[in-house]
């Protein structure tokens, strides 16, 4: 059977039935329908503990964190542990696009996968309709006399679909440009504010602008974080659903990581954390950008401590890395097998600078030989990693358990940052470009050197970066695999993220706005007979 066809056969249970496992009431519930509430009462009175599951440099073929997350919480709620999965919700664009949706597959799925992949709760739709309120604002104000001397616009509007001809807009009085809605700084702060009042302090920080003084204008310059704040109220609270075996699965938020922050909500983790004794978690993309975000960004601000980290590997995705050109993926090759073990050997590396445990987990597919698993768990051995092998495509929970217990083995490490807040925005540029990406030299221009000095003559020196490339490579270049050697990196652009209390770095050639492929998945998306096919 297809992903859709599994999840729409699935047995699941009335959502008041899922809270009942976390103790929670239909009071405590907006519902939305038979088998999706929103969780109205946040908690952050943390007792559970944080895994994060991420992976080795992403390929065509997809590595599988979703699926392994989902069966690593199945897993672990046969073994009788109290267990939530915290995810990201899909955005729109990677769904019509070139990627899928974003519940997982096979016989490890977030349900009902229809809803979440589409209009869900109707988060992204506020959030992009108040993106675009505050983009309107700002132009209102402008047209009205500009009494708060706006003589740059820095803020944009989005979507929530890939769509290359907005990169470039012209508004007849200046040019202004989309990014999709999982990009925007609306989504970023999102997911970071911890309440409904630290998120009305971050919308007003959001700057839109700077005057002739060189100051920043804001949101609250504007007089309209209430407004947004109306517009957010509801979608704020965390989604509530299940997984094909019933654990319950919380959804909230959808920053991408190789241009955001790329982790579900600090509300939804906190929440989770404060309702389960495991909760499992995923930052996007490969470690390098989802991992480092999730370690430096999002632990930082929510004071959370991830107590294990499982990084995820295929078959494909090591040979891939090793040289293997897609149209031969299938065939074997030991030796580009092997040399692809360099990009997990650096991901691992690169985990450990955290002082974090590490759990190495392969996601096995039936197309992978005995010989190539037992070369796996090889050179886990000689390298002395924890290593197991991951069936949940396949066996749902049961196929998670090697590493469910390989989890559990783990003992908590000394969890710190890689850099201190106190560094200047260069050096943590460059901190995270070496010692992450492996890079010898960052280029910054001399008009990138300006913004920065723009930022710290305003007081913004002493916040973290997020950094936004191409999530193919740990270069700023996607055709560069493996590992790449003696590279340098330049920086296209840096804004500041006054809301979400961020700094971006925009490497190479970073987009945004994404666009759509040459054979996007929406040629094959239909409804027939009432019922949607062809969704993954």
């Amino acid at each position: 059977m297809t992903d859709i066809e599994i999840s729409r056969n699935s047995k699941k249970l009335d959502i008041r039935d899922i809270a009942k496992k976390l103790e929670l009431n239909e009071d405590d519930l907006e519902l939305y329908g038979k088998y999706k509430a929103k969780i109205k009462m946040i908690k952050d009175d943390i007792k559970g503990k944080l895994i994060l599951v991420t992976a080795i440099s992403p390929t065509p073929f997809g590595e599988g964190k979703t699926t392994v997350s989902i069966g690593l919480a199945d897993a672990l709620t046969r073994m009788n542990k109290k267990t939530i999965v915290a995810l990201r919700e899909p955005s729109m664009g990677p769904v019509f696009g070139m990627k899928g949706g974003a519940t997982g597959g096979g016989y490890s799925q977030v349900v009902p996968m229809e809803d979440i992949n589409l209009h869900f709760t109707g988060d992204f739709h506020a959030i992009t309709s108040a993106n675009n309120l505050i983009c309107a604002a700002i132009d209102n104000h402008i047209y009205f006399g500009n009494e708060l001397d706006i003589q740059e616009v820095t803020f944009h509007r989005c979507l929530d679909v890939n769509d290359r001809a907005l990169r470039d807009v012209d508004l007849g009085t200046r040019h202004d440009a989309f990014s999709i809605s999982s990009a925007s700084e609306i989504m970023a702060l999102f997911c970071l504010a911890t309440s409904l009042d630290d998120l009305r302090n971050r919308l007003g920080n959001i700057i839109v602008g700077i005057n002739s003084k060189k100051e920043f204008v804001t949101v609250r310059d504007l007089k309209l974080e209430g407004s947004l704040v109306a517009l957010l109220k509801d979608a704020f609270y965390p989604n509530l659903v299940q997984t094909l075996e019933n654990t319950p699965a919380i959804i909230h938020g959808g920053p991408f990581a190789n241009i955001a922050h790329g982790c579900n909500s600090i509300v939804a983790t906190k929440t989770a954390l404060s309702l389960a004794d495991y909760v499992v978690t995923e930052a996007g993309f490969g470690a390098d950008l989802g991992a480092e975000k999730f370690l430096d960004i999002k632990c930082r601000v929510g004071n959370l401590t991830p107590d294990a980290v499982v990084l995820v590997a295929t078959v494909k995705a090591l040979k891939y890395h090793g040289g293997v050109p897609k149209d031969k993926i299938f065939e074997e090759d030991l030796e580009a097998f092997k040399k692809g073990f360099e990009n997990l050997d650096k991901h691992y590396e690169n985990l450990r600078k955290y002082g974090v445990s590490v759990v190495v987990c392969l996601n096995r597919y039936n197309t992978d030989t005995d010989e190539e698993i037992e070369i796996f768990k090889e050179h886990c051995r000689e390298k002395g990693y924890l290593c197991a092998i991951s069936t949940a495509y396949v066996d749902g929970g049961e196929g998670a358990r090697d590493l469910a217990n390989k989890v559990l083995a783990c003992e908590k490490g000394d969890f710190h940052f890689l850099y201190s807040l106190n560094d200047s925005i260069v050096d943590k540029i460059n901190i995270i470009c070496q010692e992450i990406y492996g890079a010898k030299t960052v280029h910054i221009s001399d008009e990138i050197l300006e913004k920065i000095h723009v930022f710290e003559k305003n007081g913004k020196a002493n916040l973290p970066v997020c950094v936004a490339k191409t999530q193919y490579s740990f270069s700023d270049d996607a055709k560069k695999l493996g590992v790449p050697k003696n590279f340098d990196v330049t920086v296209k652009d840096i804004r500041l993220y006054g809301g979400a209390n961020f700094i971006t770095v925009l490497l190479g050639d970073i987009m945004v706005m994404p666009g759509l492929s040459r054979k996007p998945n929406f040629e094959i998306i239909d409804v027939i007979d009432g019922e949607i096919v062809n969704l993954s």
